[in-house]
């Protein structure tokens, strides 16, 4: 796992963040904002991407989060957990993980669908 993605697992939930100012996600951000002005990528707009990509690509993560975006980062909450959500968890921080890694991804899906994105 990047430095930039962490998944806490605790007794009574599981935190997924992703610190949106490390090198990696800034430029994914830098370029998502030359390709649509609205998406500054803050921590608003990333949890308006996220959720956008998880109802397209993975709805039964987005029905378990309980996002917390921050200027600095996102951070996504799971408050049941078994080893279903432990496993969620994991998925959405590689979903995460690859969507930065993979710009052309990010970048075809807010192509596509930024008009449906609720902009910070």
């Amino acid at each position: 796992m990047k430095d930039y993605i962490n998944v806490t697992i605790e007794e009574d939930y599981i935190a997924v963040t992703f610190y949106i100012e490390n090198e990696e996600p800034m430029k994914l951000g830098e370029m998502m904002e030359n390709v649509v002005p609205e998406a500054y990528m803050n921590g608003e707009n990333w949890n308006a991407f996220l959720n956008k990509y998880l109802e397209y690509n993975a709805p039964e993560i987005l029905e378990v989060i309980d996002p917390d975006p921050e200027a600095g980062m996102y951070s996504a909450y799971i408050d049941d957990v078994n080893d279903e959500t432990k496993k969620l968890a994991q998925k959405f921080a590689e979903i995460i993980e690859h969507l930065v890694e993979d710009e052309d991804e990010a970048l075809d899906f807010l192509e596509e669908y930024a008009e449906e994105i609720e902009w910070d």
